[in-house]
């Protein structure tokens, strides 16, 4: 990368992480210093990725020369350069621009542009590791990828990146240990652990996909509850979803088009057969509990 472009890209990069860092960011401001930043490093990168493709895929073709800023942003890594020393600065800016741009993405609850900058980061993670000094930000943000992963019910995804990292860092890191120990609480069906490690995470942004967690966990109940039940009594309904607010249960149930009975003792969840009496759905917790500790110690028994 030419000393000049660079410093630029330097320029635009500081800008960009003096406001993130500022306490107060402004996100619309952030966006557009995101979107400067990618197009300069696309321009300074265009023309060597281009000639790096001739070198080995011989002339490159018209329709290659328009090239996606997100994509030759991750693409900065595959460029050689004669000044290393100048290489790993720009793989570490690069890497630090997607990393604020991750942290954007939560903040602004955009779940897909989170998705997009994790996959773009992971190269610098993972196969740079040996090349660049490890970020601050790494394992808070794997973390919040395994999260993403949990929240939206993607066990086998979950589960491949979880193989990618060291096996001491699963443990002992604060950050992927969260994720962890909630897959496990899923796992488990301890829904109530879920919810209450939704007051003890790891770092603010972590509440942002716990909360859809949450709301994934209360769908899945809620399915099973229409199929098993005709019927939910009204005073169980909060503490068997996880609300403590009644107005949030009432939208929620409008949202399911539950509908209260008659006598406003229960939320109906499908229409009673005539010839049947209609099931109430109400939960012996007692019996639950002994039916998690049984499955808990048979699972002992095989690790």
């Amino acid at each position: 990368m030419a000393p000049d472009n660079f410093s630029n890209i330097l320029q635009n990069f500081n800008d960009l992480n003096k406001e993130w860092h500022s306490g107060r960011p402004d996100l619309v401001k952030c966006g557009h210093l995101l979107t400067q930043l990618k197009a300069s490093i696309h321009s300074s990168q265009s023309t060597q990725l281009l000639a790096l493709l001739s070198r080995y895929q011989g002339p490159v073709k018209e329709s290659q020369r328009s090239l996606n800023p997100g994509i030759a942003l991750s693409a900065t890594s595959l460029l050689p350069t004669e000044k290393k020393g100048q290489d790993t600065d720009a793989l570490v800016v690069a890497r630090g621009t997607l990393e604020i741009g991750a942290q954007w993405s939560i903040a602004k609850k955009d779940t897909q542009s989170f998705q997009r900058y994790m996959t773009q980061l992971k190269p610098y993670y993972i196969d740079y590791s040996n090349i660049l000094p490890e970020s601050p930000y790494m394992y808070q943000l794997l973390g919040l990828n395994l999260l993403s992963l949990l929240a939206e019910n993607k066990l086998a995804e979950f589960h491949i990146e979880l193989e990618l990292l060291p096996p001491s860092e699963i443990y002992s890191n604060i950050y992927i240990k969260h994720p962890t120990t909630i897959e496990q609480y899923l796992m488990e069906g301890s829904y109530n652990k879920v919810f209450l490690s939704r007051g003890n995470v790891p770092a603010e942004s972590y509440n942002f996909f716990m909360d859809i967690l949450v709301n994934t966990m209360r769908d899945s109940i809620a399915d099973c509850a229409e199929k098993a039940y005709k019927m939910l009594l009204l005073k169980e309904a909060g503490r068997i979803f996880f609300f403590d607010n009644q107005k949030e249960l009432e939208e929620y149930t409008e949202k399911r088009g539950w509908k209260t009975d008659a006598s406003k003792t229960y939320y109906v969840l499908r229409e009673v057969d005539e010839d049947h009496e209609a099931d109430s759905f109400t939960v012996d917790t007692n019996k639950i509990s002994g039916y998690l500790l049984e499955y808990a110690r048979e699972m002992e028994k095989i690790v």
